[in-house]
């Protein structure tokens, strides 16, 4: 085994927990007075070495000192939702152009569209932007919806679904993100979109975990 060496933010975080587990990330987070983003690396290294065990929609417990032997630290280990970022979305019937200018401001590789309902109704790249906009097209009038890639075309992932799996399906579907999304009811045709995983995210956390 080798000895882990924590930095004083995952010592504190170690602390919260202890006193008042089960808490959520975003109540740790409020105790440290910093972002959820902030704490995810800290909070997968605190799970990945066994010292902290996070259980979904309850929280974090403490289990113990923890180590980084090979079986903690297997990256099938971690989930979507410790990874995930946060989606942007556009409604189908915005324009064309309001979706352009939102995806360059946000500097984003696509955008998920929603329907009325919130529900997950198709998906827009920058290659459907580019197609949109050739030609004498209208974009300042012509909806998103004409544009997106429709449902049942769309791969999406789930919280609970392992980084090994988005990885595979994003290789495999060569997009660049997936929304992931969770079932209202338990009906798959309600999906809400509650993040978003990406070639990027999964990359970032390949590498904070070769630093830590």
């Amino acid at each position: 085994m080798i000895n882990i060496q924590l930095n004083d933010r995952q010592l504190k975080i170690i602390d919260i927990v202890k006193s008042n587990e089960p808490i959520t990330g975003e109540r740790i987070a409020d105790k440290l007075n910093v972002t959820r983003a902030t704490l995810r690396s800290d909070l997968v290294v605190l799970t990945m070495t066994g010292i902290l065990d996070a259980r979904p929609k309850v929280g974090y417990f403490y289990v113990g000192e923890g180590n980084f032997s090979n079986e903690s630290t297997s990256f099938k280990q971690l989930k979507v939702s410790d990874v995930m970022g946060v989606p942007l979305t556009a409604r189908q019937s915005d324009t064309v152009y309001d979706v352009i200018v939102n995806i360059f401001l946000e500097d984003s590789g696509g955008v998920f569209i929603i329907d009325d309902d919130d529900y997950l109704c198709g998906v827009v790249s920058r290659k459907d932007l580019l197609k949109a906009t050739m030609g004498n097209k209208d974009i300042k009038n012509d909806p998103i919806g004409l544009a997106m890639t429709r449902m049942p075309n769309i791969a999406t992932v789930l919280e609970d679904n392992s980084i090994g799996d988005a990885a595979r399906m994003l290789v495999t579907r060569e997009v660049d993100s997936l929304p992931v999304v969770r079932y209202e009811d338990g009906d798959i045709h309600k999906m809400k979109i509650v993040g978003k995983i990406s070639k990027t995210s999964i990359t970032r956390l390949f590498l904070e975990l070769m630093d830590k």
